[in-house]
């Protein structure tokens, strides 16, 4: 079945990359690091999506079975995504499942070695379909709470404006989110991106800011590179998600080293979604020639096939990167959080411990 395929892919990629440099799946598992591109929403796996439909009597159009729902996550661009994963959505009711979904992702997460994570969510998804604002934030905070008081992952919280939608509706939702203010650590902007630039949201970020939040945008996937400058000149985005398409403007490119913007960039998302259409063609190692600040993280992992780990182990494959390179896009995964200083300085002090402790024997002559 796909599944069992899928298990089988993940492994012969493991075994490709500890064939090379050392790298293996043990060690880019422990490697401390942080999450700072990924949907909650898009960590809702088969089993858990059938287990809240039976529980919620809700009717699901791609499958019953686990099998069937894997074999409809085929995708040819990201709107054809999105309408799975809107539908899927659509079994998330109470504030228990928001902290089922949330549990497991933060319990993989720790797997995987993530210290941190800044986890996007999108309440317009929710709230359109009737659900209460508060629900959803009551079940991702009893989650993060829990995590953190077991060892887990810190994890801040990023609240992601829906970009299909109306300006209207966002400013609508900002505030619903002001009673939460202070557990909700910056907002973003997601979903369809061709034409819905930027600027369409520009009132709402503006009140954004001057509620203190920081500010991070999804631009440059399928949008054009201009929508990048957009998210920095109209929305001033702290950090850029996805970003790939910065390749294609060169003063842009020089701009995000020289102001040290990060990119929060997923890699078997933009496979999956025919951004690139390899692993070997991804942008990721001509991002990292010009300079930028690259960051590695999953996306929606439940269907792209492959949660932060598992997108190491892929271009460390595909790009023959050593352990001192993934250790270095660990740390940059730190330094474009919204830690405190101190505790960034801690987790890159964890991350250089890890690799002169991981270090492999120097070979025979």
């Amino acid at each position: 079945n796909r599944a069992s395929m899928s298990q089988q892919q993940q492994q012969r990629r493991e075994a490709s990359a500890g064939a090379r440099n050392g790298v293996t799946a043990a060690f880019v598992r422990g490697l401390p690091k942080a999450e700072l591109h990924v949907h909650v929403e898009g960590t809702l796996e088969p089993e858990l999506l059938l287990s809240l439909a039976r529980k919620h009597g809700v009717a699901l159009r791609h499958g019953s079975t686990v099998e069937q729902l894997r074999a409809a996550y085929r995708f040819d661009c990201l709107q054809s995504f999105l309408d799975l994963y809107y539908a899927g959505a659509a079994v998330l009711r109470d504030a228990d499942d928001f902290y089922q979904l949330a549990a497991a992702y933060l319990k993989r997460a720790r797997d995987d070695g993530v210290a941190h994570v800044e986890l996007f969510f999108d309440p317009q998804t929710h709230t359109e379909r009737g659900v209460e604002f508060g629900t959803v934030m009551e079940g991702l905070l009893r989650a993060a709470d829990e995590a953190a008081s077991d060892g887990g992952a810190t994890c801040y919280l990023i609240m992601c404006f829906l970009r299909h939608l109306s300006e209207e509706s966002a400013l609508a939702t900002l505030q619903q989110a002001l009673p939460y203010k202070d557990k909700i650590s910056a907002v973003g902007l997601d979903s369809s991106e061709r034409g819905n630039p930027p600027s369409k949201f520009a009132r709402v970020f503006a009140r954004a800011r001057q509620e203190g939040w920081q500010v991070v945008a999804h631009a440059g996937e399928e949008g054009p590179a201009s929508y990048i400058t957009e998210a920095l000149d109209v929305l001033h985005a702290r950090r850029i998600d996805h970003g790939v398409r910065v390749l294609e403007d060169a003063a842009l490119c020089r701009r995000l080293r020289d102001e040290h913007v990060p990119l929060t960039v997923c890699p078997l998302s933009n496979v999956k979604l025919c951004v690139c259409p390899t692993m070997e063609q991804h942008m990721l190692r001509r991002l990292i020639d010009e300079g930028l600040c690259v960051t590695v993280n999953s996306d929606d992992p439940a269907y792209f096939g492959g949660y932060v780990a598992d997108n190491y182990l892929a271009v460390a494959h595909a790009f023959h990167l050593s352990r001192d390179d993934l250790a270095s896009l660990a740390i940059n995964s730190v330094d474009a959080s919204f830690l405190p200083d101190t505790e960034k300085e801690a987790l890159r002090t964890r991350i250089n411990r890890y690799l002169a402790a991981t270090q492999l024997p120097p070979s025979p002559n």
